[in-house]
């Protein structure tokens, strides 16, 4: 007797909207997913970088992550072009000037960093969210950090606008846990990608002093972790915030 086994990490032919896939974390996570069997929509304001992705599984759309405008511009195309989403991976971040003290911080600094890193977030949720409440299913899944969680020295604006997107998934998962959409935070110790670069010496070796496996983590070990994150596996679990530390968050 042949039994059907239902794959419920099976994300074939699922449009999956990835932000900040130009480059570190999202690039990997769209190429991943692409290869996984999923529709990607590739979204980043460095279109020349995304170019370089695109496949007959990755489209590229452009975004300003700073533009309520631009973000909802950009949902709509992807929506006309390639269908509505069943997933959001919300990669967008910047770090800002690092390695300063509160007292030396720049409020023009600290603005520019909300923007993007959780007023940019709130707009892409909304955008997606209605839609995916109307069919009964989605997935929408925010980087966050290590550093929302536990708060990093000499990043005070980075630490706490990911602090804030922790909240937000929170409360967000909280108002849609009946609807069959769940709303995820997934929050990495420090990943070798191009945002370490701005990292000094001093600094990076603090910050890899914290994780217990001494090493930085892979973009395709997040990327792994991702990709079940925003299948139809993952289903009793939202408003949660999913560690990749290396140990050094164990709670």
């Amino acid at each position: 007797m042949t039994m059907n086994i239902i794959k419920t990490t099976d994300i074939t032919d699922h449009v999956i909207i990835v932000t900040g896939a130009a480059s570190g974390i999202g690039r990997q996570v769209a190429l991943h997913l692409a290869s996984l069997g999923a529709i990607v929509a590739a979204c980043d304001k460095n279109v020349t970088a995304l170019k370089e992705i695109v496949s007959d599984r990755i489209s590229e759309f452009q975004v300003d992550f700073t533009s309520e405008e631009s973000i909802n511009g950009c949902i709509k195309e992807v929506e006309n072009k390639l269908g509505f989403p069943r997933a959001l991976v919300n990669c967008v971040g910047i770090l800002g000037k690092n390695g300063q003290k509160v007292v030396d911080v720049e409020i023009t600094d600290f603005d520019i960093v909300y923007s993007i890193n959780l007023r940019g977030a709130l707009i892409v949720t909304k955008a997606v969210i209605g839609g995916m409440e109307s069919r009964g299913y989605g997935r929408i899944l925010h980087l966050a950090s290590i550093s929302g969680k536990e708060g990093n020295p000499l990043l005070v604006a980075y630490s706490s606008t990911k602090a804030g997107l922790i909240g937000l998934v929170k409360s967000v998962g909280k108002e849609y846990a009946d609807t069959g959409v769940t709303v995820n935070a997934l929050a990495p110790a420090l990943i070798q990608s191009p945002m370490t670069d701005s990292f000094s010496e001093s600094q990076l070796s603090y910050l890899k002093s914290k994780i217990p496996m001494g090493r930085l983590g892979k973009t395709d070990e997040v990327a792994d972790l991702v990709a079940w994150i925003v299948s139809p596996a993952c289903s009793f679990t939202t408003g949660f915030t999913f560690d990749l530390s290396g140990g050094r968050a164990t709670y």
